[in-house]
């Protein structure tokens, strides 16, 4: 007789695709309707499913992975960030974690271009311009922006993301920097004619524009500060599709209305959904709503790692993308 399937539950509703091969495999709870699970609703699922399948808004945290059930054996997290799962406590448990690395690079990249050139060409304003119906017709001293070609680009964290960004910023013309834990290969930086800086501050001082490419992990949460802001030119700009804990919101909205800096553009937030008000009054800061990797191909490729994963591991194998406390 065959095995029993896996029992998996979705937290969020997935692309259909992905859904109906899920249903296909496994023995699949989907989410319906499309709310994020309250902390009883994950529990119950913890504790009745062999396999769960969690979003970056889930919050599994050591006091949900000690109640889970003796039957939850994989969190296969939809997506490539898992500081949200408490993967040390997991481990102790015995609960394997995998995400899904590398899918989102190249949109997120684009994504990190599009606020580059949103908030250093005004874009927003000039649509906001165009949506009042006040436009009058084009002036020498209208919108004014700065361009890109000749600018310093100062990237903070240089892997998949950091490097994809590097590579558009170079066809725009710009210089490319960048600070990380390691310095990347020489292959790499000849590759990107990229400028390693060991020392985070000094890098931030000499930069055009700063974007954040790193994970939030224990080292980088508020690792733009007031202080490091502070660095910054006058001039510069700071774009964020990366994690919001990375910037000390309080101390950015600060050095805006100071004018210690000249704009920032966020796709991410400290406090996740939760905006910080001061932000939205500020006329030279650009707001999305967490998009970065918000493209159909992504979002389906994202889906198909999943579906690895579990099938690996329902074939008694180690999921190919399984995470380990190490690697974080």
């Amino acid at each position: 007789m065959p095995s029993p399937r896996l029992t998996v539950v979705v937290t969020r509703r997935l692309p259909e695709p992905v859904e109906t091969r899920m249903k296909e495999l496994f023995d699949v709870r989907l989410r319906d309707p499309d709310v994020k699970m309250t902390r009883d609703e994950l529990l119950a699922a913890m504790q009745s499913c062999d396999v769960l399948v969690p979003t970056i808004t889930d919050q599994i945290d050591a006091g949900l992975i000690g109640q889970a059930g003796d039957r939850l054996k994989l969190i296969a997290n939809y997506g490539a960030g898992v500081d949200h799962i408490d993967v040390a406590t997991a481990r102790s448990r015995g609960i394997l974690v995998s995400n899904t690395p590398g899918v989102v690079t190249e949109d997120t990249a684009d994504m990190v271009m599009a606020l580059i050139m949103a908030v250093t060409r005004r874009i927003p304003e000039g649509i906001a311009s165009m949506a009042s119906g006040k436009w009058e017709g084009w002036t020498p001293m209208a919108f004014l922006g700065s361009r890109l070609a000749g600018k310093r680009l100062g990237i903070l964290g240089m892997g998949r993301i950091g490097q994809a960004v590097a590579r558009r910023a170079r066809a725009f013309g710009c210089q490319v920097h960048y600070h990380n834990r390691r310095r990347v290969r020489p292959e790499i930086e000849t590759e990107l004619e990229a400028t390693w800086w060991e020392s985070l501050d000094q890098m931030l001082a000499r930069m055009d524009i700063v974007s954040i490419n790193c994970p939030h992990t224990p080292s980088t949460f508020h690792l733009l500060n007031a202080r490091r802001l502070k660095l910054m030119k006058p001039t510069a700009v700071v774009v964020n599709a990366s994690r919001g804990e990375v910037i000390d919101e309080n101390a950015l909205t600060r050095a805006l209305r100071a004018g210690e800096i000249a704009g920032a553009g966020l796709d991410v937030y400290e406090r996740g959904n939760e905006i910080n008000p001061r932000l939205r009054e500020e006329p030279n800061v650009v707001l999305l709503p967490h998009m970065g990797s918000a493209t159909i191909e992504g979002r389906i490729e994202m889906g198909e790692k999943v579906l690895i994963n579990i099938k690996t591991f329902a074939d008694g194998h180690r999921p190919p993308d399984q995470v380990v406390p190490g690697m974080m």
